[in-house]
């Protein structure tokens, strides 16, 4: 919910989402036109409007035989009430999603798994923390239970988010290399009914379509544009 970010990708390429491609007889799938999509066979595209957190569209796609990419599935988003910020640069403390291409280190979830999840599950308790404070050892990082030197009031006590969270994908946004002040806590969750706070939502039942239709193996990404911007994505 509270911003945060961690990449994983290109070094200084472009991103375009929502762009029209160069040539061609007729647009080809978004995956096709973009630099980079993270080196699996799945990936999740939050495209936002370019000013605005609602009227988006998550779509998940899988690229199959011949390297073709083909729609899996898609749904209506909701983005950070501030919009969108560039993740190389975001800060924290703005309601801003961080654009850019990201790894989805697991999911987790008040509820259970959805049957058929393969991905890495895990589950919400009552001791669950996020930590959001940029003087603990902990940032951007689940904790159980919330450890000492981070501050509850910059931490989310997951449980609490019983909407949102009842399904989840951790974002791979300044987590493998936490930069303090960039932001901490962001996922891909089930929509509570308005912006989010840097985060990218979807409906319940989407949230749960993906969870089934996500392969570890396939390693999926999720990358995070507007709809016929750029965004510069740099490895770090």
């Amino acid at each position: 919910m509270r911003p945060g970010v961690v990449a994983v990708l290109l070094s200084a390429s472009l991103l375009a989402l929502g762009a029209a491609p160069a040539d061609g007889p007729g647009p080809r799938p978004l995956p096709a036109r973009m630099a980079d999509t993270g080196g699996g066979t799945q990936l999740i595209t939050a495209v936002a409007p370019a000013a605005g957190w609602t009227g988006g569209r998550v779509t998940w796609w899988a690229r199959v035989g011949g390297g073709r990419w083909v729609e899996a599935g898609s749904a209506p988003a909701r983005f950070g009430a501030g919009g969108l910020a560039d993740g190389t640069t975001r800060e924290q403390g703005t309601l801003t999603t961080p654009t850019g291409l990201y790894d989805l280190p697991y999911a987790f979830g008040i509820a259970p798994a959805p049957r058929g999840t393969r991905y890495r599950y895990r589950p919400v308790r009552e001791e669950s923390w996020w930590c959001q404070d940029n003087a603990s050892r902990s940032y951007n990082r689940w904790t159980e239970p919330r450890p000492a030197d981070c501050r509850a009031t910059e931490a989310e006590h997951l449980i609490t988010y019983s909407a949102q969270y009842a399904h989840a994908l951790v974002v791979g946004f300044n987590y493998h290399r936490p930069v303090r002040g960039r932001g901490a806590g962001i996922f891909l969750h089930v929509d509570g009914r308005g912006a989010t706070a840097g985060c990218v939502s979807v409906p319940a039942e989407a949230m749960r379509r993906i969870l089934r239709w996500a392969e570890p193996e396939a390693r999926p990404h999720l990358a995070i544009g507007t709809s016929g911007g750029a965004t510069a994505i740099t490895r770090y």
